[in-house]
């Protein structure tokens, strides 16, 4: 058994302390699920201001690809502020170029590509919305159920995978209309393909009926779908989605701000399937935790906006740079191979878990990209929402920091350098915290009230 590294109640007594000041000067809309107050982290390992030691398998929502304060790229950091911190995108400077030469020779579009700089991954959303708008002279696009691609007010418009995102934000950009995400283990529609259906359900009934596909500027989707439940699309899914974007002279984007940058085992997740998109958002991992953010477009596309229509203060940040290039450096030498192997035994040992609890309905993912499913019981597949949110809860108290997503799925992103033996340490305390919830007498942690 894994020696505990709680040593306090939990919040300990520093951090009851700052969730009290934080109670009273922070926005209250931040969707805290634990009261964890950091200290410091080094690789996968955590302290809170009390001295707990934790297992982070949410690596500050998949960003930290390369493990907490990765020395390489504290060092770059360090050495880019010791030359200059800010000088704008109305001028130049040598990493931001550097930056865009290694995205263009690690793009999956297979042509030459250009990339626009941002801050983050909502921010990237939106400029590949007025890119998609402005070549194609198109008002219109599709997105998915389930999807999460930010919260500003274009971005939030595609963002399905919680009403409550967009409660109280109506109306937010106009265009959109969503469709459903494939998903073989909740299949919305007649058939074994679900992606073929998907397809179908586009250009049989909504071009018909609804969309006219020549307004249609781009389709936006997630090759993995992230927020929506970690959720693999069938086989030849984003293939056709390919095809049909072909057909209708409509751009086709990729959101992989999650799942880029060697989280699933390939340096982007769409590369499994060999589909190449024409706009490609990043962001996330591709910094180490520095709020970077990107936009890769064919260059053939991006070369037709013109100056001026559009741009930010802080695109290109230097320092967000040299983290970005040292990321990559780590991602490309070891860390995509690394999440590619542990993914695979991380893959099995879920596996192996979910023999022994019926609770757990599917294991699904690629790479350190993989989700937990409870169910109330596997045959009739009813989302454990509650038993899901008690089994984060009390793996916090455990020593596991992990997040949920979808409406019962407990996900996994930890850094890309954990090793066999973080994997085993998470599972022993995975299986301590469900165990411990499913012992209460009250039935709602058995998973039997689901809302």
């Amino acid at each position: 058994m894994t020696k505990s590294h709680i040593h306090t109640d939990l919040p300990g007594p520093k951090a009851r302390e700052l969730l009290a000041r934080d109670a009273l000067v922070v926005s209250p809309s931040y969707p805290r699920d634990y009261p964890f107050v950091m200290s410091h982290g080094k690789g996968a390992e955590v302290w809170d201001v009390d001295g707990n030691r934790f297992l982070d398998f949410a690596a500050g929502i998949a960003v930290c690809s390369t493990g907490h304060s990765h020395p390489a790229v504290v060092r770059a950091i360090k050495d880019a502020a010791d030359r200059f911190l800010h000088i704008s995108s109305d001028y130049w400077h040598a990493g931001q170029v550097e930056l865009a030469e290694r995205m263009n020779a690690l793009s999956p579009m297979k042509e030459p590509v250009m990339s626009f700089f941002a801050q983050s991954g909502t921010e990237s959303v939106e400029a590949a919305l007025k890119l998609a708008r402005y070549v194609t002279g198109r008002g219109r696009f599709i997105g998915f159920l389930g999807g999460f691609h930010g919260r500003t007010m274009g971005s939030l418009a595609f963002t399905s995978s919680k009403y409550t995102q967009q409660k109280g934000f109506f109306p937010a950009m106009p265009g959109v209309t969503h469709v459903p995400y494939p998903n073989n283990y909740r299949p919305l529609f007649a058939g074994g393909d679900q992606g073929r259906a998907v397809l179908r359900y586009i250009e049989e009934v909504l071009f018909v009926h609804n969309v006219p596909s020549n307004e249609v500027a781009a389709i936006l989707v997630e090759p993995i779908q992230g927020e929506g439940g970690y959720l693999v699309p069938p086989d030849g899914f984003l293939a056709g989605l390919r095809e049909l974007c072909n057909r209708h002279g409509i751009l086709l984007i990729f959101d992989e701000v999650q799942s880029g940058v060697g989280r699933t085992g390939k340096m982007f997740a769409c590369e499994h399937w060999g589909v190449a998109p024409d706009i490609m958002t990043l962001a996330k991992g591709l910094g180490s935790g520095m709020p970077i953010g990107m936009v890769v477009a064919k260059r053939s596309i991006m070369q037709k906006w013109s100056r001026g229509a559009h741009g930010n203060t802080y695109g290109g940040n230097p320092l967000c740079c040299a983290a970005a290039l040292a990321t990559l450096d780590l991602v490309e030498r070891e860390y995509r191979a690394n999440a590619a192997k542990i993914g695979d035994y991380f893959m099995e040992q879920l596996q192996l878990f979910a023999a022994k609890h019926s609770v757990v309905g599917e294991v699904r993912g690629k790479g350190l990209m993989l989700g937990m499913e409870l169910v109330v019981d596997r045959a009739g597949k009813v989302p454990a929402k509650t038993l899901c949110d008690a089994l984060i809860t009390r793996a916090f108290h455990n020593g596991l920091l992990l997040l949920s997503c979808g409406l019962s799925t407990v996900r996994f992103m930890p850094p890309l350098m954990i090793d066999e033996a973080d994997v085993d340490e998470a599972i022993e305390l995975l299986g301590r915290s469900l165990e411990e919830v499913l012992a209460t007498e009250h039935p709602i942690a058995r998973g039997i009230a689901t809302a």
